[in-house]
């Protein structure tokens, strides 16, 4: 079994590991939200204006720049526990869609917890800078990347100041060259 720095552990650290598992920034395997926060994510959405459950999953795929995208079978149970605890209030116009409302006690639950939701969209802020690399086509080449990367700690790991800035010229023409075929 590997250590703590095993070659698994680096493989999910880097975001090598199964295409299906959720990734954070920089490749670390975390969930994109924490216990009882999607509950809370929505409620502050709904504070923004009435929104149905699809409005809603959209919005925080939206807010994630892509990288979260939350199933009907998060949202509507959640949904359905907002209104049940009577911070939402649904309403059901001529299309046939439940609309969500925020209801005062909804109000009072958002000013109790202002800290975590702003910890949430923050989070979501830095997950949705790094949604380009979440794309097909950069999943193809984080491996190649992370090996460049650690050949180059490697290669820096003595300290010698030559070595150093040899290896910071290399990486800084690698990423000029690699910039230009944005263009």
């Amino acid at each position: 079994m590997p250590g703590k720095h095993g070659r698994g552990r680096l493989r999910h650290m880097f975001g090598l590991g199964d295409k299906h598992e959720q990734r954070g920034p920089w490749g670390f395997r975390r969930r994109f939200f924490e216990p009882g926060e999607v509950r809370i994510a929505l409620l502050s959405l709904i504070e923004e204006g009435p929104k149905h459950g699809y409005e809603l999953m959209k919005e925080l795929e939206a807010r994630s720049g892509g990288v979260y995208r939350a199933s009907a079978g998060t949202v509507y149970p959640n949904l359905q526990l907002l209104e049940d605890q009577g911070f939402v209030r649904a309403d059901v116009p001529e299309d046939g869609k439940r609309v969500f409302t925020i209801t005062d006690e909804g109000r009072a639950e958002l000013e109790k917890n202002r800290e975590q939701i702003g910890r949430i969209w923050n989070r979501a802020d830095d997950w949705g800078d790094w949604s380009d690399a979440m794309s097909p086509g950069a999943m193809e080449v984080w491996a190649p990347g992370m090996k460049l990367v650690r050949s180059a700690f490697r290669a820096a790991a003595s300290g010698d100041e030559e070595k150093v800035e040899k290896v910071r010229r290399v990486l800084s023409k690698a990423a000029a060259e690699i910039e230009k075929l944005k263009e």
